[in-house]
């Protein structure tokens, strides 16, 4: 059984950092596709960073420069640096995965204060 249990998640000020991690089991992410999706209130879920097979990252605009995106092998981790963040970043941020079947977490809170 799959399952992704994201982590880091928590109130800080504007300009202010956080790492966000996802642990999976059932599921192995060096060799599967992985993002970080977030939702903010009143507004649709969307991409904010995705990791390849081969390490290729892409990143939505409005967070590139600020976001890292990064897989742990050894702890089986998919990881998210967020730096200088900004109001507009508080979010539920969600790991994703995918394999022939795509795979959600439940979730963990980001909010920027300002």
């Amino acid at each position: 059984q799959v399952q992704l249990v994201e982590s880091g998640g928590g109130l800080v000020q504007t300009g202010g950092s956080l790492r966000l991690s996802c642990a999976a089991s059932g599921i192995t992410f060096s060799i599967n596709y992985g993002a970080w999706y977030r939702q903010a209130p009143g507004k649709q879920r969307e991409l904010v960073a995705g990791i390849g097979l081969r390490s290729g990252t892409n990143y939505a605009d409005s967070v590139k420069g600020r976001f890292t995106i990064s897989r742990d092998n050894d702890k089986n981790t998919m990881n998210l640096q967020m730096n200088n963040l900004k109001p507009e970043d508080t979010a539920v941020y969600y790991c994703y995965a995918r394999t022939g079947r795509v795979y959600w977490g439940k979730g963990t809170l980001v909010t920027v204060s300002s």
